[in-house]
């Protein structure tokens, strides 16, 4: 009787380490119970940033304010509708309550996913949302200190030299440019992750991420260039060159969760052979 039971325990025990099995519907319902607490997540910081967009108004308009001192032009923005202001000031409160909130919305989004994962991979979840923030706000830094003033500097200079054309750059404008930049390198910035779940559910591994290097290259050309506001080809290099970085370190997280998932299926089966 002993014998018979051991190994149903040895089953029992990979399914229970494999997460439960959902229905259609109660995978909806999850879905529903995660975006309900992720809106009320944002909400919140949406409601903490607006109060928060004084202090970064300043922040974001002092690399354009440089540029145009440099070229020695107006160096002040412009808005041309009476709400203009106010609107900048509270889309800048709204990007700021997301950034505040992405901890909590990427904590559900992992326990959305969770059930699908093995018992040790579920306890990543703190390296996951870290690693996530982190990159992204590695993201906004590297496009506010290294990307936007280059991007600003070629853009005013050009203008500077159309003669008794001179530029008269509104605030709006000049936000929705900002936020475009810092949201693409943000998002791009994330490349590892991304590469981190493909590996993780068997899409991709190392060798074929390698292999297939000249080709993530083209791609990479490609989205620069689509994602780059300006014309010209430096711009563009300064866009690719994370990008390229960040797609060695994928390769480099596909090899350790390879790694890991290969230790993982090396301990089951010395204990499926103990039992």
């Amino acid at each position: 009787m002993t014998n018979s039971s051991q190994p149903d325990n040895s089953i029992a025990g990979r399914m229970e380490a494999a997460g439960g099995q959902m229905t259609f519907f109660e995978h909806l319902a999850e879905l529903r119970k995660r975006i309900i607490n992720s809106l009320y997540a944002i909400g919140a910081g949406a409601f903490i940033g607006v109060y928060l967009a004084k202090y970064f108004i300043t922040w974001i308009t002092d690399p354009i304010i440089k540029a145009l001192s440099d070229a020695h032009l107006n160096a002040h923005l412009f808005y041309t509708h009476p709400a203009g202001y106010l609107n900048t000031y509270l889309t800048l409160g709204v990007y700021i309550g997301i950034v505040l909130a992405s901890p909590v919305v990427l904590y559900q989004i992992w326990l959305f996913v969770a059930p699908a994962l093995y018992k040790h991979e579920r306890k990543a979840v703190t390296g996951f949302v870290v690693s996530t923030v982190c990159l992204f706000l590695s993201g906004i830094a590297f496009g506010y200190f290294v990307t936007l003033p280059y991007i600003l500097r070629f853009l005013v200079s050009f203008q500077g030299n159309a003669g008794p054309i001179a530029p008269m750059i509104t605030v709006n404008e000049y936000f929705d440019l900002v936020l475009l930049i810092l949201l693409i390198l943000g998002l791009v910035f994330e490349l590892p992750i991304l590469i981190f779940f493909l590996s993780l559910f068997g899409i991709v591994t190392p060798r074929f991420l390698w292999k297939n290097f000249r080709y993530a290259i083209l791609i990479i050309a490609v989205v620069a260039a689509i994602v780059t506001p300006t014309p010209d080809a430096t711009t563009m290099l300064i866009f690719m060159m994370p990008m390229v970085g960040l797609y060695f370190v994928g390769i480099a997280v596909s090899a350790l969760v390879l790694r890991k998932k290969k230790q993982q299926i090396e301990a089951e089966s010395k204990g499926v052979a103990a039992t």
